[in-house]
């Protein structure tokens, strides 16, 4: 199960080849900011293995994001995710330095969030943002969502925005 193509993305499911990719991607200061540090290249190993492991469980997680000639962009995608003691569907994203604020977060994004409204069936979609992020802030905006909560349970200060499907 993937995301529908976008006008210039293109969605598939991670792979160990991807490696180096994420590792450039995840291991960016600046793309990691509002996370606790940058992944090493283990850590973006374990992340590649994650998301295969949602894969096989839930049919989603991160895909690679890729531009329809090949070119690598970042991840997005839909995992599971502990939010105040519950269970939510997060809608999360991860853009090169180089490429951002040029929307495709935002495209990407809203690709996923059809997914989950079309063809998931969920209710209610969220992102999780340190309340400092303000580009991945106006990316949730976009989708339609608003502020909802702030989670109490993280090592890091997150706000919950999210959008309920009717």
């Amino acid at each position: 199960m993937l995301p529908y193509r976008t006008a210039r993305l293109r969605f598939r499911e991670m792979s160990l080849d991807d490696l180096d990719e994420m590792s450039s991607l995840l291991g960016d200061p600046a793309v990691m900011t509002y996370y606790p540090a940058p992944k090493t290249r283990d850590e973006a190993l374990a992340w590649i293995e994650w998301n295969q492991v949602n894969y096989a469980r839930d049919g989603f997680g991160l895909w690679i994001v890729e531009t329809h000639d090949g070119g690598f962009v970042g991840d997005c995608g839909l995992t599971w995710q502990q939010v105040n003691g519950r269970s939510e569907l997060e809608v999360g994203y991860h853009v090169r330095r180089d490429l951002q604020g040029r929307g495709y977060a935002t495209e990407a994004a809203f690709a996923c969030l059809e997914l989950a409204r079309d063809v998931l069936g969920v209710a209610r979609l969220v992102a999780i943002i340190h309340p400092d992020n303000a580009a991945s802030r106006r990316v949730a905006e976009r989708l339609g969502m608003r502020q909802l909560e702030d989670d109490l349970g993280g090592e890091l200060a997150r706000t919950v925005m999210g959008v309920e499907f009717g």
